[in-house]
Formats: C-alpha cells, sequence, structure tokens
C-alpha cells in the first residue's frame, strides 16, 4: 500500500469509527462531553497503533499525543488530527469535522514537505487524497465566498472581505472549511490568530494537490515538521484570487 493509499484508507477508517460511535453513545444519552473525549480518545488510539503497525520507522506527530522531539530527526513524519472540530463532532446532527492524515518526508523540497495526505468528512461519508487528486474547482461566476470560523472571524479576514466585497459563510473545522474551497463550495479561507500544524498539514496538502493556492497570509510557505508546533494563519485559495487577498492583507498589518 502507498503512502497516499494508506493516509486515504486511515482517514476513512477512523472516520468510520467516529460515526459509530458518535451514534452509539448518541442512542446512550451521553452528554456532549463524554462524546468529544470518547472521539478524541479513540480516534487517537487507532491511528497511532495502524501507523505502529503500518509504518514502525516513521514518527508521529498528533494533536492528542505528546510532541517526541524525535521527529525532528526523523526521515519521516505523520502529522495528525484524529479529530477535528471536536466541538462540532458533539454537537447533534453537525457534519462540518473531519479527520486528518499527512504525511512529511524529509528528502522533498528543501529541507522536507508534505508529500501524502488525506482529509475525510466522515458525517458526508466523503474523503479526499492527494492521489488521486481532487478535481481543481470551477472558477464560480458569483461574488466570492470566504469561509471562517463559526466563532469568530479573524479581524484580518473581515477586512479583506469589506476591502475586497466578498460574502461570508461561516463554517466548524479547519479541514472542513479547507475541503469546502477544494469542493468549490467557497473560494477562499483564511485565518489568522491561532492553529498548529496538525490543523492544516493535511488539508493544505489535498487543497495543493487540487491545484489552489496555499501559503501563510503574508505570501511565504507553510513551513511542517517544525520545532515550534505553533502554525497561527494560513490562505487557502482559487489561485486568480491571491494576489488581490495578499495585497489586502498588507494593506490590514501596515495600518
Amino acid at each position: 500500500m502507498s503512502d497516499a493509499e494508506l493516509a486515504t484508507q486511515l482517514a476513512r477508517d477512523t472516520g468510520r469509527l467516529l460515526v459509530e460511535l458518535r451514534d452509539r453513545l448518541a442512542r446512550e444519552g451521553a452528554s456532549p462531553w463524554h462524546l468529544m473525549d470518547a472521539g478524541d480518545a479513540l480516534a487517537h488510539r487507532f491511528i497511532v497503533d495502524t501507523l505502529r503497525r503500518d509504518r514502525p520507522n516513521d514518527a508521529v506527530l498528533s494533536e492528542e499525543g505528546a510532541d517526541d522531539a524525535a521527529r525532528l530527526s526523523a526521515q519521516r513524519v505523520w502529522i495528525v488530527d484524529p479529530l477535528d472540530g471536536t466541538s462540532e463532532f458533539g454537537e447533534d446532527g453537525r457534519e462540518d469535522w473531519a479527520v486528518h492524515i499527512a504525511l512529511w518526508d524529509r528528502q522533498a523540497g528543501i529541507g522536507g514537505d508534505l508529500v501524502a495526505a488525506a482529509v475525510a468528512l466522515p458525517a458526508l461519508d466523503t474523503t479526499l487524497s492527494t492521489l488521486p487528486p481532487p478535481p481543481v474547482p470551477k472558477r464560480q461566476d458569483r461574488t466570492p465566498l470566504m469561509v471562517v470560523s463559526r466563532s469568530r472571524t479573524p479581524a484580518v479576514a473581515a477586512a479583506v472581505a469589506r476591502e475586497l466585497g466578498y460574502d461570508g459563510v461561516r463554517l466548524g473545522s479547519a479541514g472542513a472549511k479547507t475541503m469546502a474551497v477544494v469542493l468549490g463550495h467557497v473560494d477562499v479561507y483564511l485565518h489568522a490568530g491561532g492553529q498548529y500544524q496538525w490543523d492544516s498539514a493535511a488539508p493544505i496538502a489535498v487543497a495543493r494537490a487540487a491545484g489552489l493556492h496555499t501559503s501563510r497570509i503574508d505570501g511565504s510557505p507553510l513551513v511542517y515538521n517544525d520545532r515550534d508546533t505553533w502554525l497561527p494563519d494560513l490562505l487557502v485559495c482559487q489561485p486568480h484570487l491571491a494576489d488581490d487577498i495578499l495585497r489586502a492583507v498588507r494593506n490590514f498589518t501596515s495600518r
């Protein structure tokens, strides 16, 4: 099984386990907090156990696991978010949560890069992968749509939307928001103010495979398997929109 095939299967299988868990605990009347904790634990354990069995020589960086400094000298590192959007997972009927599986390889690019990934949207029975890559989303004849967090809109995102005349859409997890761009449901995902490497590694790799623009909001590359797991901002968008968005970001940050 290739790395991309493993990522896809692992994301899909983890998602199915989470859907089964969610349905069972809902029938039992479990509280949302119990559901969220159980989902995080089950998904992390299943992913780590599978990778230890199928890729025993690789390191793992998981949101739900302790960070092991050995990954900094490892040849290959799996960067995973076992349950992205835990709050949405705990809410009855919400579909905007995801499973992220990405592989970083030291030999890719200059100093290492993402080489395989998959993002599962289990409540939608959908998994998107780097192989085969998703179709390039069509350029839509509409006012561009920017997806932002359910809970708060970063000031820079609001400023960019105002300057460029974009409309807004709210969704939950980072994976769900990025896949909304990949699927062509929206055109822009601009985030600032707080994320970690596992929040974006798999979604960014899948977005790249679909031909989308991906970067930090200052236009610099997104770097993974860095010592500091904090990676607070990103931009994913249709390529023809990138220059205008980056210019609007500069206008906001230079005030």
